[in-house]
This record gives structure tokens, C-alpha cells and sequence, in this order.
């Protein structure tokens, strides 16, 4: 970073330390919000944009690669008058990333002469156009889609420490997408009534990078087709880390591919709780249970702070609302082979003992038996129960990708259409995964990772700039500033730096 960039952010945020540092305040005797005579006026020289943060993500893509990867894999268009398949998808991505909910949203795009400026573009593609790039998608040209992004992904992987490729954790679940809408092709009603799709989310945990997004109708189950997307899921991360590990809950014990997995990865599934393994689990001898100690979210460093009174439970033991409570939970294994397998498995036994209460007053108690089955003979149960739990995180995942981007609502007409924009808005997410895995602060890098989309767009994307073009350049000049300004500006010179063939 040049010497005369930092001064002026230490500067910047001297001053801003300066305003809100707490002070003894005399009574005032006007409010604090008084901002006088306001005017407006037009600047007729610059252009100004409220997303500066937007030429690193650009920079980004063109950088790893990602536009001629799209461009070669994609043949959408026999003429290009005047867009490539790779102008449209990064139109729709780039209008989440600085903050659009819809489509509808580019509209305000291509009509914001700084945007066209900062991306170097004469024009962008309208709502309308984009809608109908989506529908020259068939199932092939979504699948190479994202076999492009994982292109781009890996090479992103190869520039991390050794470290990083030494472990690959893979999520799978499903995750219905409602719609209002009654004329969207291959849309179907779901187990609890409402319409929509079903799509399939495969997610690598360590980046919370999705590998692949499966559309569905709604009324599929979770399952449907999901074990050739983990077989491809695993190609994927197996040549690039060295130990894999696969997780889902009991939609995706899929018996019958297990031995083949064996061979590639360890893996832990959720088991529905059958009549004959409740029957070897009532079998197991009383002194075999251990009991399972609760796991600690993190230990405090300082003093413990008081908790607030539960006011929730007050109001249900007040209303005698019946409710189950753990008592205590157990844990055991035994060796097991389903019907569809010839090979062995640990099938671990969670013994729940709840109680049920109304109010005050102890009704019964219960026992129910959750069954987790895995190639794993090397974690504890108590390790392998952990590891099955934190599983819920991809949940999170999932949640950023329906209500962050949102890359997982049905904007288009069609089951196919559908699946495209999910893919391509999903792109958004990509994007700040590979944000974060460039940085070469790591800590940093790590929590980016870790970040919702909103909070991201707001510390890296929305900081306001003016665009200047002169000659060859284009000088994106921040006049806002936040505390992740100096990152911006060296992720900037970090992604230049790198080489990504």
C-alpha cells in the first residue's frame, strides 16, 4: 500500500476516533440530529457509487479465471449482440453482491452511469434479458456451470497453506424454497402444504463454499438424486485434500452406496429409528451406557456475566403448558451391517431419558433412542455424536443462501430457469468465500469466511467512491471510509499479485 493511502486512512480514522470517543456530555439544550439548511445540487463532472468494494470482486473474476472458464463451458449464444454468457452471469451476481434482492434490481443498475463506468461496461442486460438468458439453460449447461465455479474454486484451494488441504468436511441436506407463484413449471406442494422447489445444497464446511445446488420440485424427498451429486462432490475436494469426511442427517443414509464410500471417505449418517434396532438397543447391557457430557460452546476468559431470567419458561410453567425436558443422555455402539451392505459399521446408540412436565408437576418419563451410523472406529462416541451435531452449522449455510443473497428463490418460470439463477446467485456467496481464503491475513480471512453476506457487503462492498477514468485506468476514489477500508485496498493489490494458472 503507498505511503501517501496511509496516511490519509490513519488520518481518517483519527478523526472518526475523535467524534465518538465517550465523553462528559453538557446538557444539550438542541437534539443531536440538527442538520440545518439542507440543499441539493448535481455534480456534472463525477460519477460516484455507493459500492467501491464491487472492482475487487470484478477484479476477482477476471483474476482466478472465472469469465473465460464460463465463456468456453458456455454456449448459450451463437452471436454475442452484445453480451457473453460470462457478461449475464456476472450481472446477476454483481447485483447481489451490491446489495439487490431481485432481478427488478437491475434496472437501478444499468442506469447508474458511475456502476457502468466502474465495471468498464457500456451497458448491462436488463431484468427482462436476464430473465430470458435463464431460460437457455438445459440440465447439461447448469451442470458445467457449476463445474466451472469448482474450476475457479480449486484454484483458490492450491493458493492456501498445506494446512488447509489436509481436511475436507462435506454437508449435504435439502432445503425447501416456497413460492406465491401458480404458473412456475415443475413447482409441486411439499410435505407441510407449502408450493415451491426442493433444492439440494452440497457445501464444503470448512469455506462454506456450496459445491453444487440441485433444484427439485417440492415435492421430492431429501434423498432423490442425491447420492450421484456426493460422488461427484467427492471427485471434487478427493484430489485436492488429503482425508474427506461426509455428514447428513437420515434422509441420506443411502445403505446401498455405503461400501463404495467406505473406500473414499469416513463417513456419519442419522439412522431412522427402526423396530430392530430399538430392539438391540434395549438389549445392550445397563452397565455398557456412558453418559454423554454436553459439549462447550466456548470457555469465558473473564467472569461469567449473570444470565437474564428465561421468561419464555416462566409463561409456560405459569400457563401449564405440557413441555419434555432432557433428563440425561447416554451413549453405546455396536457393530452392525444393513441389509444392502457387505461390509460392517459402527452404529452409535443416543439413549434420551425426558422428562414430561405440565407446569410444575412431573407427568411421566420417556426414553427415546437416536442411531448414528459411520465408518469411523477412531473417534470416541462422544467425539463422533459432537461431530455428527455440529453438522446443524450448514444450516446457517443454507439459511444466508435462501435470506442473504437470496440466491435460492424462485425468480424465473421454469424448474431449469430456476436452477440457473440459483447456481449463478450462488455465485455471490462464492465470492466472499474467495475473499476471505485470498486475504493473506488469516484471522481475518477466517472470519470472513465466517461472516453473514449483509455484514460483509456493508465492511467490504458498500464503502462510497468516486470512479475517475483516465486513459487506461479506472481510479476508484473512496470518500467513505470504515475500519476494513485498508483491507479493501490490499486485497486490491493481493489478488493482482497472484497468478492462478
Amino acid at each position: 500500500m503507498k505511503k501517501n493511502i496511509s496516511k490519509k486512512l490513519a488520518k481518517r480514522k483519527r478523526k472518526i476516533a475523535k467524534r465518538v470517543k465517550t465523553r462528559n456530555w453538557p446538557a444539550r439544550s438542541k437534539p443531536m440530529l440538527a442538520s440545518g439548511n439542507v440543499q441539493y445540487d448535481v455534480d456534472g463532472r463525477h460519477q460516484g457509487i455507493s459500492c467501491g468494494g464491487i472492482g475487487n470482486i470484478h477484479q476477482l473474476a477476471i483474476r482466478t479465471g472465472l469469465i473465460d472458464e464460463t465463456n468456453e463451458r458456455l454456449s448459450l449464444f451463437k452471436r454475442h449482440l452484445p453480451y457473453h454468457e460470462s457478461d449475464h452471469i456476472l450481472n446477476i451476481a454483481f447485483n447481489y453482491m451490491t446489495g439487490g434482492n431481485r432481478l427488478q434490481d437491475l434496472e437501478l443498475l444499468r442506469n447508474d452511469e458511475g456502476y457502468l463506468n466502474a465495471l468498464g461496461a457500456e451497458k448491462i442486460p436488463d431484468p427482462t434479458t436476464a430473465g430470458d438468458f435463464l431460460r437457455r439453460f438445459d440440465q447439461d449447461d447448469i451442470v458445467e456451470l457449476m463445474e466451472a465455479k469448482n474450476a475457479v474454486r480449486t484454484k483458490v484451494w492450491q493458493k492456501q497453506p498445506a494446512s488447509f488441504r489436509k481436511l475436507a468436511t462435506i454437508n449435504i441436506d435439502g432445503t425447501l424454497s416456497p413460492t406465491c407463484g401458480q404458473c412456475k413449471e415443475g413447482m409441486d406442494i411439499s410435505y407441510d402444504g407449502q408450493w415451491g422447489y426442493h433444492p439440494l445444497v452440497v457445501s464444503l464446511h470448512q469455506t462454506r463454499e456450496p459445491l453444487y445446488i440441485v433444484n427439485r420440485p417440492g415435492n421430492a424427498p431429501s434423498h432423490l438424486g442425491s447420492a450421484k451429486w456426493i460422488d461427484k462432490s467427492l471427485d471434487l475436494v478427493g484430489k485436492h485434500f488429503e482425508k474427506v469426511e461426509l455428514r447428513g442427517d437420515t434422509d441420506f443414509s443411502l445403505t446401498e452406496h455405503f461400501d463404495r464410500w467406505d473406500e473414499r471417505c469416513t463417513f456419519i449418517f442419522g439412522v431412522d429409528a427402526m423396530a430392530n434396532l430399538v430392539k438391540m438397543a434395549n438389549e445392550i447391557d445397563p452397565t455398557d451406557w456412558t453418559p454423554l457430557e454436553k459439549e462447550r460452546k466456548y470457555s469465558v476468559k473473564t467472569q461469567p456475566r449473570q444470565k437474564p431470567e428465561n421468561v419464555k419458561q416462566q409463561v409456560v410453567r405459569r400457563r401449564k403448558f405440557k413441555k419434555i425436558e432432557t433428563a440425561a443422555e447416554h451413549v453405546c455402539h455396536f457393530v452392525y451391517r444393513p441389509g444392502k451392505c457387505k461390509k460392517t459399521y459402527r452404529m452409535i446408540v443416543l439413549r434420551k431419558t425426558l422428562k414430561v412436565v405440565r407446569g410444575s408437576m412431573n407427568l411421566f418419563d420417556d426414553v427415546r433412542y437416536f442411531f448414528y451410523i459411520t465408518n469411523d472406529w477412531r473417534r470416541s462416541i462422544e467425539e463422533s455424536i459432537h461431530f455428527y451435531r455440529n453438522r446443524c452449522d450448514h444450516e446457517n449455510d443454507i439459511d444466508q443462501l435462501k435470506n442473504g443473497v437470496p440466491a435460492l428463490a424462485a425468480t424465473s418460470d421454469t424448474l431449469l430457469s430456476n436452477w440457473a439463477f440459483m447456481v449463478i446467485a450462488s455465485l455471490a456467496w462464492d465470492f466472499k468465500a474467495w475473499y476471505g481464503l485470498l486475504l493473506s491475513y488469516r484471522p481475518l480471512g477466517k472470519s470472513i469466511m465466517r461472516m453473514e453476506f449483509k455484514r460483509f457487503l456493508n465492511s467490504f462492498i458498500r464503502i462510497p467512491c468516486l470512479i475517475i477514468r483516465t486513459g487506461r485506468r479506472i481510479v476508484y476514489r473512496f470518500v467513505g471510509y470504515n475500519d476494513h477500508l485498508k483491507h479493501v485496498i490490499k486485497f486490491s493489490e493481493t489478488v493482482k499479485s497472484f497468478s492462478f494458472q
